[in-house]
């Protein structure tokens, strides 16, 4: 095939300018050249020095030769592209086939949706009609079950016994009651005409035999040595459905039962109370009378008929000793007064205190859950209680009207404050207002006592209570004994107003004890009475506590008053004319201008009377000292303090002695100071 040459038709184009263009736009030329100044192919013609004219027929040339190198390759391409069209031909005819067959199918699918749509209603409507069937039958198989009366439960409600089986029965029953009754479609429905009436006659039946059955329980509890807590537990618990199902079914039956339950408990408690009490009656151990008080003398008015002594013998009115121990023992058991009486013990009336209460708050305790869970009425054991409560305030009364013993009743706060404090960890409120009115009962009585032991210092006759001895009174060591009990009774609670009693009673003990040192014909006995006093009074008190507070203290600084008043009489007995001259002639007061007019004929006599006796006259003190306080601490304490006042006293005189004109002639007749000082060491050491 020959090769078609387009150039022989195209022929050689010409790029001649055209001179007849004058309506050529020049607008923009500059702006191109300038961005033509950066071309790469623009910057590499203008590099050859090849002109634009040239230049663009090269590339004319080039464009053609490729031009017609494409249309060969198209020639030579074109049986091809004849077998391609007949293919796509081929090609169309068949998806013209595809498309009617898929035409036909689309008719036939439109035709299966309009049936599926009218199956598918169709089932909704079916499921509709069953779910409003099931819902039906539900219903109704639902109200059949709760009216129909089985036969089973006839035959365990009339003739079955009082069992798990039989509460399970009373459950179901206690339902169709409640559905006859509760529902308004039941009563408009036939069938309630047949089946209300036997269901009538078997909560009679029930309730009358269910009523029987647990009156029946009730009255075991009256049976002697019946452990109440025991039998509740174990047995009633088990049946207060019972006493539900009556309450709902058969109120006038569930108030016979309960009225039944309430006296039986009430004359059962009650009777146990009264028992237990008369038992621990027989184990009190008397500790005070009304004439146990701390102002009364304790000694016979005659020679021949000597009366009671209450006081002397009898410290626990006092004194707390082991009474204490009472309030570590709080929650332990209560006594059981036959083993006690057995072993012929005796107790102070708070032991008894403490058991007698600590039985009740179990007991009540015990029977206020009870009645909770098995009446579901905490009103009820407050009617059972009336009787034991009875019993016990008329015991309480009786005793606390005879009660003289502060200590105790002090003792028996603190019990009643403990539990108290029992019964609000077990969150239990039943004994809330008997234990606040046993406490409103027990400060009065304790503030007459108190107030008896006041007016029994107050009114003291001196005269009947003064003993010619310088030793503690046993007054004083009534009164320190009694107030260190009630302050360590006081320790933790910090009661404010028994403080202030205390004050009171110690301003009483201290005018009677003033009144009794006055007695005393010496000034220096009546010191050392005072002083073996106090001594033996912070003795006691500290024997509380560790702190004995402002009564500690007071006591503490009138015994430092008095030890120094003791020390200047005890110095001026063997040294009175030394003191004398030291105080009025060798004063300290620099202003003073005595000592100009001091001799050697002053000085000498009293230098010399000491060299001669001072170690006898500290031997005599000692003697006195030891002899004379009842206290061995004390009383060295106590010389200590008076030899070195001696010291002082020797030291100015010594002093005064250098001064004086002539006065180291006495130098051989003063005793060393060292001296002086090793011989109070001496003495110090026995201390």
């Amino acid at each position: 095939m020959d090769v078609l040459d387009f150039g022989a038709f195209v022929g050689d184009l010409s790029m001649e300018d055209d001179g007849s263009s004058d309506d050529v736009s020049l607008e923009g030329l500059q702006q191109e050249l300038e961005e033509c100044i950066h071309d790469d192919v623009v910057a590499n013609i203008l590099s050859n020095g090849i002109t634009l004219r040239d230049y663009t027929k090269t590339v004319e040339k080039n464009l053609r030769e490729g031009e017609l190198n494409s249309i060969q390759d198209y020639i030579k391409e074109s049986d091809n592209l004849v077998s391609l069209h007949d293919q796509i031909r081929d090609c169309d005819m068949i998806l013209s086939q595809m498309e009617s067959l898929l035409s036909g199918f689309q008719a036939e699918i439109g035709s299966i949706s309009s049936d599926i749509k009218v199956l598918q209603e169709k089932s909704m409507d079916m499921g509709l009609k069953l779910k409003n069937r099931k819902l039906a039958e539900s219903k109704l198989a639902k109200f059949v079950e709760d009216i129909i009366v089985p036969p089973r439960m006839v035959d365990i409600i009339v003739d079955g016994e009082v069992n798990e089986e039989y509460m399970r029965t009373l459950e179901i029953l206690s339902k169709k009651l409640k559905f006859v009754v509760v529902d308004l479609t039941v009563k408009t429905s036939m069938a309630l005409k047949d089946v209300q009436p036997e269901l009538e006659r078997l909560r009679q039946k029930a309730v009358s035999k269910v009523f029987d059955f647990i009156v029946q329980k009730l009255y075991a509890l009256r049976k002697p040595k019946t452990n109440i807590q025991i039998l509740q537990q174990s047995v009633l618990l088990k049946y207060k459905y019972v006493i539900s199902f009556l309450k709902e079914h058969g109120k006038e039956v569930y108030a016979e039962a309960r009225a039944a339950y309430l006296d039986t408990m009430n004359k059962v408690l009650s009777a146990h109370f009264r028992a237990y009490i008369q038992a621990l009656e027989k184990l009190q151990l008397d500790i005070a009378t009304s004439s146990d008080l701390i102002g009364i003398e304790a000694r016979g008015t005659s020679l021949f008929l000597t009366r009671r002594e209450p006081l002397k013998n009898r410290s626990s009115v006092f004194a707390l000793g082991d009474r204490i121990n009472i309030l570590k023992e709080i929650d332990q058991p209560a006594l059981i007064p036959h083993i006690a009486e057995a072993s012929s013990q005796k107790y102070p009336y708070e032991v008894l205190f403490r058991s007698l209460h600590k039985l009740l708050m179990d007991t009540a305790s015990s029977e206020y859950i009870f009645c909770d869970e098995f009446f579901g009425e905490e009103s009820l054991y407050y009617d059972i209680f009336a009787g034991p409560f009875g019993v016990i305030d008329e015991h309480f009364n009786t005793i606390l009207s005879n009660s003289y013993d502060a200590v105790g009743l002090m003792l028996m706060i603190r019990i009643t404050h403990q539990h108290q404090l029992i019964m609000s960890r077990r969150r239990i409120p039943c004994l809330d207002s008997y234990l606040d009115k046993v406490n409103i009962a027990l400060w009065p009585r304790f503030k007459m006592v108190f107030d008896m032991h006041i007016s029994s210092l107050r009114n003291a006759n001196v005269k009947m209570l003064w003993e010619d001895d310088v030793r503690p009174h046993y007054v004083m060591r009534r009164y320190a004994e009694f107030t260190a009990s009630l302050i360590h009774l006081n320790v933790e609670y910090g009661d404010g107003q028994l403080e202030m009693n205390l004050e009171r009673l110690r301003m009483a003990v201290d005018d009677l004890i003033m009144k009794l040192s006055t007695m005393f014909l010496k000034s220096k006995l009546q010191s050392v009475f005072l002083i073996n006093n106090y001594d033996m009074t912070i003795a006691v008190l500290k024997e509380a506590g560790p702190d004995g507070g402002k009564i500690q203290m007071h006591f503490e600084e009138v015994l430092k008053s008095q030890t120094t008043i003791y020390v200047e009489e005890l110095l001026l007995e063997h040294f009175s004319d030394l003191i004398k001259f030291v105080k009025t002639s060798a004063s300290e007061d620099p202003t003073s201008n005595s000592e100009k007019a001091i001799s050697i004929r002053d000085v000498e006599p009293l230098v010399k009377d000491f060299a001669s006796r001072w170690k006898d006259a500290i031997e005599l003190m000692h003697k006195d000292v030891i002899t004379s306080f009842s206290n061995f601490l004390c009383g060295m304490e106590i010389l200590r303090t008076s030899l070195t006042q001696l010291l002082l006293y020797y030291t100015r005189l010594s002093e005064c002695v250098k001064k004086v004109q002539g006065g180291s002639t006495l130098n051989k007749d003063l005793v060393s100071i060292q001296l002086i000082i090793h011989e109070i060491r001496k003495f110090s050491r026995t201390f």
